[in-house]
Order: C-alpha cells, then sequence, then structure tokens
C-alpha cells in the first residue's frame, strides 16, 4: 500500500504535472492547522528534492504565518481518474516575497499574476505515496478564472491595500510577515 522514497523520482513528477488540485497543509506550534487547496498554474519542481508553489492573494494567509513558527509543511496530490494514487510531499518550507532577492528568479518560473503574494520553496525530507482506493472520481472540466480575475480587477495597489486589510494576521493572530 504505502510507500516512501527519499526523493522525488520521475514516476512521481509525472504524476504531479498530470495534477489540477494539490493540498498544502501547515501548522503553528499551538492552534489551527490549516489545510488550503491549491490549483492553476502555480506549482514547479525545482529538483528531486526541492518544489515551489506560487502563493496568490486570498482570504487568508496562514501558511505564511505558519512557516514564521514552524517551517514544516505537506502537500498533498490525489488522483481523481484513472489510478488511484496519493503522493504526499514532507518537508521544511520556506517563504519568498517579492521584496527577497530569491524572488525575480523563482517568479520567472510562473506566469505573471497580479495576485502573487509568495513563492513557498519546500526542500523535501519525504515521499510517500500511497493507494488512494477511496478517493471518488472527479471530472476535471477547466481552471476557475475567478481569483486572477478578482485579482487584476483591482490591480497590484489594490492587492498590496487588500493585503494591509486581510493578510497581516492568521486566524490565531500571529504575523504573516507580509508586512516586514
Amino acid at each position: 500500500m504505502a510507500e516512501r522514497f527519499p526523493d522525488l523520482n520521475q514516476q512521481h513528477m509525472d504524476f504531479i504535472a498530470d495534477q489540477h488540485l494539490y493540498f498544502v497543509g501547515t501548522a503553528a506550534a499551538e492552534g489551527h492547522v490549516n489545510v488550503s487547496p491549491k490549483g492553476t498554474d502555480t506549482f514547479r519542481i525545482i529538483d528531486a528534492n526541492t518544489v515551489a508553489w506560487m502563493n496568490l492573494t486570498g482570504s487568508g494567509n496562514e501558511t505564511a504565518a505558519h512557516l514564521l513558527e514552524n517551517s514544516r509543511m505537506t502537500v498533498m496530490f490525489c488522483s481523481f481518474e484513472r489510478q488511484p494514487l496519493i503522493l504526499r510531499l514532507y518537508g521544511q518550507a520556506r517563504t519568498i516575497h517579492a521584496r527577497d532577492a530569491e524572488w525575480p528568479g523563482l517568479s520567472a518560473l510562473f506566469p505573471d499574476y497580479t495576485g502573487a503574494r509568495q513563492i513557498f520553496v519546500l526542500n523535501i525530507t519525504l515521499v510517500q505515496t500511497s493507494c488512494g482506493y477511496a478517493v471518488p472520481f472527479y471530472d476535471y472540466t477547466g481552471e476557475r478564472p475567478t481569483l486572477t480575475k478578482w485579482a487584476d480587477k483591482r490591480g497590484r495597489d489594490g492587492i498590496r491595500q487588500y493585503w494591509q486589510e486581510k493578510n497581516t494576521l492568521s486566524l490565531d493572530g500571529r504575523d504573516t510577515g507580509i508586512n516586514e
């Protein structure tokens, strides 16, 4: 059933490339655990031990707050089609903001999203696959354009203002690092 690997192999990378949805889990030492569904063209494999995902502006900023206290992150992909499979990437993550020296190189890997807020880089310590036999079948019918349209309508200045209003603190009142 479940298998463990020290890093991504080509089969894992091919599976990830075929997925349209992934989930990110983080937690501080105490408080709420956060699990966020992610889609759109926001995930990149850097190498067998490193992945990055671009975080688009949304209603909360829990992942950034959690990583300031605890760098643990899990990213999960699951197949809703064909062969059932769940693939989890465990590791230590860090947050990259537009003000950081790494931003230009990493952001160039992604489309130019108006709502780009952070890039998270995960150094993988464990890859685990499991059966996914209980995951139901779902049909992918396309990306939902709502978030990118919302951000484009606000513009980059409007997005930065939104960060100040909605993204500076987590649900548990933790700083998200957006203002540093």
